[in-house]
């Protein structure tokens, strides 16, 4: 039972610790649209997105005037569109994606995600079309958004895939580079992508999803924050104790908006994703977190350890809060959306290095990192298969949204502006891996995967 403290608490929380709801995301499946014409196919998605998603932006801000939730995002998750559109005569997506954008427009969402492929064992005709149109798709479109997946602990890792991610996140930066490569903020590569993701520009509708669904993104870090300046310098015991009572409390607020909104929009209630997603904004920082239990500064030595504890005690709180947790529940470390990621990147304490071994225990992965724009593309592939080799052996998700600007160097900075932030560039290994990549083949999957 709620009493009038929990009322005032959670009030405090969503005043002056910057708690909101950082997306409704519908999820729409469109296996129903498929079509051999072209044409056509493009009619049914846009059809199906507009019927779905009509009520979707009014109910969300309705929802959020009656609770005084902020709710920051309205999203549109759907189906794969490599598997969508892979029986039709189109020999390039970059319709749809057009489609897609202008169905989002239309029910005037921010985001639109699924413009994707699975790719972990190896490639279909339509995935190697979804593929090569990612670049100019991404391009010419504003809301759209396209993950790929490129290796999971069952499967092991699709080299030749890695090689092209590469490619296709240096084609892209460099059709975006009057907007500093903004393009490449829309992409994310996957180790164990999940069916059930809220936030972009990873998410899509896994085809286990059923025809639609409603799912809710949390987050809180400066809520976080606060409750652990309470217990200054108390043991590690309190502080991971803590953490899960304040996770119970923001995935409770989750909890309601996604009841509400699944019940006025009459669609089955899908996760709650609980992650302690930053914002730019002060207070709002997944390092200052860590650093609130004692580090210098985010990168020095303990900060994996720190990382750790909290993205466990995030997970425990909300299991206990919520019966349908799911997504990448845990702590977000996207460099350029993070205040203190950004000061510790400026003050040198945080490395790309360092940046990988934190994804070993984290929610994703690398994630917002703006890097030379003459990185070579096998070198962004290289980084690729590192990230997938941690999820693959970890049997974690882990993704990798790089942003290599043209005409930018180690020293300058980049800005993308609202909730991306900006960002310096990051230094980047010298050393070359285009032998490596030049392989291609498929990494075995790892002993773990043999479960059954």
């Amino acid at each position: 039972m709620l009493t009038i403290q929990d009322v005032l608490e959670t009030n405090q929380m969503i005043q002056k610790n910057n708690l909101d709801v950082r997306t409704i995301t519908m999820g729409i499946s469109l296996l129903d649209c498929c079509a051999s014409d072209g044409k056509t196919l493009c009619n049914n998605i846009y059809d199906k997105i507009t019927k779905y998603g009509e009520h979707l932006v009014e109910t969300g801000e309705a929802i959020s005037r009656e609770y005084g939730v902020p709710i920051i995002n309205k999203r549109v998750s759907v189906t794969p569109i490599s598997l969508v559109a892979g029986a039709s005569d189109l020999t390039s997506y970059v319709d749809v994606a057009r489609t897609l954008d202008k169905a989002a427009k239309e029910i005037g969402i921010n985001f639109i995600g699924g413009f994707s492929a699975l790719v972990e064992r190896g490639m279909s005709k339509g995935d190697r079309i979804l593929i090569d149109s990612i670049a100019e798709s991404l391009a010419v479109t504003d809301l759209v958004c396209s993950s790929v997946a490129v290796g999971s602990t069952k499967a092991g890792i699709n080299m030749d895939a890695v090689a092209e991610m590469g490619r296709v996140f240096k084609d892209l930066a460099e059709r975006t580079k009057d907007q500093d490569a903004l393009g490449c903020a829309k992409l994310v590569v996957f180790s164990n992508a999940v069916e059930d993701n809220p936030f972009m520009a990873g998410a899509f509708h896994g085809v286990t999803n059923g025809d639609s669904c409603i799912s809710v993104g949390v987050s809180g870090p400066g809520v976080v924050k606060v409750a652990l300046e309470q217990v200054k310098g108390q043991p590690f015991d309190v502080v991971a104790e803590t953490i899960k009572k304040t996770a119970f409390k923001i995935t409770r607020v989750g909890q309601l908006v996604a009841m509400e909104a699944s019940k006025r929009l009459n669609m089955p209630f899908g996760i709650i994703d609980l992650s302690l997603a930053p914002t730019p904004a002060v207070g709002d920082s997944v390092a200052s977190i860590l650093e609130e239990m004692g580090l210098e500064s985010c990168g020095a030595c303990g900060t994996t350890a720190a990382l750790a504890l909290l993205n466990d005690a995030v997970k425990k709180g909300g299991l206990m809060a919520s019966s349908r947790v799911g997504g990448l529940s845990g702590a977000f470390i996207p460099v350029s959306e993070d205040k203190g990621m950004l000061e510790a990147v400026g003050r040198g304490s945080l490395s790309l290095e360092k940046l990988e071994a934190m994804t070993c225990v984290c929610s994703v992965g690398l994630d917002m990192i703006a890097i030379p724009g003459n990185t070579p593309a096998s070198t962004i592939s290289a980084i690729i298969a590192d990230e997938s080799a941690i999820g693959m052996i970890n049997n974690k998700t882990t993704a990798v949204r790089v942003i290599p600007v043209p005409g930018k160097d180690v020293g300058d900075n980049v800005e993308f502006g609202g909730l991306l932030g900006h960002c310096p560039i990051i230094n980047v290994n010298k050393y070359k891996s285009d032998e490596f990549i030049a392989r291609g083949g498929r990494i075995p999957a790892p002993m773990r995967s043999l479960t059954n």
